[in-house]
């Protein structure tokens, strides 16, 4: 098999670990396997690099920081390399640049537009492993090196098992698989041995932590089948592929829990055609990433204007600036007043199930009820609903979501 190996910064975050992982990749070998590794900075060294240039600058050039910050990857897949030509394993390394992988022009948080696949074939055929920097690529417009942002690694390795057609891509990390929800919250989780791109989707947006969702679209887009797996222990992990491939579909198979949330609640908005268009627009116009949305109807009496009440959530990094975006709307008189609360959490529960099942989010529901905990609001797809609760009850509604699905059995 043609198989792709991610190890992130954890996992080569000293030399002792990158030996580690070295005699990993040769035993992949030895089985008969042709290895490509994508490779994370080890852990530590990006922040070690942005505190370098917080030194000289509070606010760096992001293309000089792209620069800067790709260097950590290369240092990795470099030392690697020689790990395994020390130990008689012919490999070389590639930058992102060397490896074939094109991106747009948006330096720290860069797509990927291509992928020339020959680089990573040629070396292949001539017997080697090899080991690719992660988490970049380069703008051909400028022959700048730009880097994928968060996840960028995670992306560099599904992407390029799409580009060379590759059998598997395992993703390695500090935890062995994808569990019904986190450990740490509930110690009768259970880790799941497969899962669909859908669920592992809607289980990375909406909190659990093992994969970025950017990675799972691409895994999803190209058809790239993904294991999670720990690179401290010889476990199984868990795949992640097509819903098709999954005979038994559980109706639910995780409880997600997201703590990076804020609400906005907007009071006595004037209710005219166009003010929701005008508020969302002004927010993506600000690159603010907007998760739920709530509008009462309108009321009004005949000496005012029909007003409503729209609320909805954003990540606590982006609160400030959420509100910012909407004083201006203050300032017009198109709305009374701006309440915000960053003490909520988002617990969910995902199932591919739930598409042929009644009474899931009812369960979810009476569940919160029999515990006293107030839903302030409730957001639903065909394989997940979620809720807003406060964050006080977050680990009690997912220890009781987890066991009202039977999760731990």
């Amino acid at each position: 098999m043609l198989i792709v190996q991610k190890f992130g910064g954890t996992s080569v975050g000293s030399l002792e670990r990158i030996e580690k992982v070295s005699e990993r990749v040769l035993k992949s070998v030895a089985e008969g396997h042709k290895v490509v590794v994508v490779v994370s900075a080890m852990s530590g060294e990006t922040n070690k690099l942005i505190s370098y240039a917080k030194h000289f600058s509070d606010s760096p050039t992001e293309s000089e920081m792209d620069t800067l910050l790709s260097s950590g990857e290369r240092v990795t897949s470099a030392l690697l390399s020689i790990a395994l030509n020390a130990k008689g394993q012919k490999a070389t390394s590639l930058s992102g640049r060397g490896a074939g992988i094109v991106t747009d022009s948006n330096h720290t948080k860069a797509r990927i537009e291509s992928i020339d696949p020959k680089p990573i074939r040629s070396a292949i055929e001539d017997g080697n492993v090899v080991v690719v920097a992660g988490f970049q690529g380069i703008d051909e417009k400028s022959g700048r090196v730009t880097t994928l942002g968060r996840g960028g690694s995670d992306l560099s390795a599904v992407a390029l098992a799409g580009a060379i057609e590759a059998d598997l891509c395992e993703i390695y990390t500090d935890v062995d698989g994808i569990y019904t929800t986190d450990p740490r919250i509930e110690p009768k989780a259970k880790k799941l041995e497969v899962i669909s791109y859908d669920e592992m989707l809607e289980m990375a947006s909406l909190g659990a932590k093992v994969l970025q969702s950017r990675s799972v679209e691409m895994a999803k887009k190209l058809n790239v089948n993904l294991v999670t797996r720990s690179s401290f222990n010889e476990n199984e992990g868990t795949l992640i592929t097509n819903e098709d491939k999954i005979v038994e579909k559980p109706l639910v198979s995780g409880i997600a829990l997201d703590k990076n949330q804020a609400r906005v609640g907007l009071i006595g908005v004037v209710d005219r055609p166009g003010i929701a268009s005008d508020i969302f627009k002004a927010l993506a116009d600000a690159n603010i990433n907007v998760d739920m949305i709530v509008q009462t109807v309108g009321h009004g009496n005949s000496d005012s204007e029909d007003l409503t009440n729209v609320a909805f959530t954003v990540s606590r990094d982006e609160l400030e600036s959420a509100k910012n975006c909407i004083l201006k709307f203050k300032a017009n008189n198109e709305l009374q007043d701006i309440e915000v609360n960053d003490n909520i959490v988002k617990v969910s529960i995902v199932g591919v199930g739930m598409k042929s099942h009644t009474g899931v989010a009812s369960k979810a529901f009476s569940t919160m009820a029999n515990e006293r905990i107030n839903i302030m609001m409730i957001s639903t797809s065909e394989i997940k609903v979620s809720m807003i609760i406060e964050e006080k009850y977050s680990e009690l509604a997912v220890r009781s979501l987890h066991s009202a699905y039977e999760l731990d059995k």
